[in-house]
């Protein structure tokens, strides 16, 4: 990456960005950065965006080997280091992607990350999905792989012990899950040696998840939200007719227009205000910016009766089905969700 980091004229102070407490004592900042460029924008975008992001001030940054940039990403870690920014004011994260679940692959895995981001260690590794289950680039929704599996605990205890190992070994700071659902997390919790310090979820308001929310929350678990806008932009194989939207909903939009802001950012600050960490992605500067800002009290801020009225329209609506991970016999994509409490196997 040819171009030197410099900071915004208007760059938010990083002491005035709130931290959240994990539950083995490491800090994390309230809000991050995703850094999946879906099929609209390639690496290069997505490391432009990275330092950008770091030049007004953001300093969590959500990676992952499958997103297929981390190459591209390291470069723009690179940029933002020699640019003055120390390593400890940066929150980095990635994950192992589903084919990388045997014995000592999650190891090697995490190796491959750092190699690529170009750094020591990671402050956050998750377990990306907690099925072996994969599926090549730009396949059919529909499609079936005859190697996919349902869950097996046994089989993802294998990656939860390599995970502790990185902890062990000094690679990664925290671990975490992503994709999970309650019956998988308890009996995690029940075998673990240390438990996960967060889960990557998908979280907007027209999908709140609460049991999910509250069991973390009871846990000490803290929910990252992904989609914290309902991903507008997502793969057009996530899409389907019965979708909605949640920056159209009147509710979302009678709160931005009182507070003059695009709904987008009414689903950032709800999602702060409740109390997990929304990771918008985006390319654009502007946005960057507001959605970064937007964690500010003295910018904005959502009233008890609008934060009541916005958890009053849960349409629990999945936009991330998942369905390219199902296996052959699966009934649908709510197999992969234990909708009924019940490990579905």
């Amino acid at each position: 990456m040819n171009r030197l980091f410099k900071r915004h004229v208007n760059a938010i102070e990083v002491n005035k960005i709130p931290r959240k407490i994990l539950n083995n004592g490491n800090s994390i900042p309230c809000i991050g950065i995703g850094t999946f460029g879906s099929d609209l924008y390639g690496p290069n975008q997505v490391a432009e965006a990275v330092v950008y992001a770091a030049e007004y001030g953001q300093r969590f940054f959500d990676c992952a080997s499958v997103y297929t940039n981390e190459k591209e990403i390291g470069e723009a870690f690179q940029v933002i280091l020699n640019g003055g920014v120390s390593r400890k004011e940066l929150f980095i994260a990635s994950k192992v992607w589903n084919d990388m679940h045997a014995e000592g692959k999650v190891i090697a895995s995490c190796e491959k990350t750092l190699k690529d981001l170009k750094l020591d260690y990671l402050d956050l590794f998750l377990v990306h999905w907690p099925f072996p289950n994969f599926h090549p680039p730009g396949c059919s929704v529909d499609s079936r792989s005859p190697d996919s599996k349902p869950y097996n605990h046994d089989s993802y205890m294998i990656v939860w012990r390599q995970m502790e190992k990185l902890v062990e070994r000094g690679l990664v700071r925290s671990i975490g899950t992503s994709n999970m659902t309650i019956p998988k997390l308890e009996i995690l919790l029940r075998d673990c040696k240390i438990k996960p310090a967060v889960n990557e979820m998908e979280i907007h308001p027209h999908f709140q998840q609460p049991n999910l929310y509250n069991f973390l929350e009871e846990k000490d678990i803290l929910p990252i939200g992904f989609c914290p806008i309902g991903s507008p932009k997502r793969p057009e194989r996530d899409k389907t007719e019965l979708d909605t939207v949640d920056i159209e909903d009147p509710v979302i939009k009678d709160i931005a227009e009182r507070l003059g802001v695009h709904p987008a950012i009414v689903c950032l600050k709800w999602a702060v205000q409740r109390g997990h960490i929304p990771i918008p992605f985006s390319v654009t500067p502007s946005k960057i910016e507001s959605n970064l800002k937007c964690v500010l009290d003295s910018e904005i801020k959502i009233t008890e009766k609008e934060m009541y009225e916005i958890s009053k329209i849960d349409q629990n609506c999945r936009l991330i089905k998942g369905q390219v991970f199902l296996w052959e016999k699966a009934s649908s994509w709510e197999d992969l969700w234990d909708i009924n409490g019940v490990i579905v196997k």
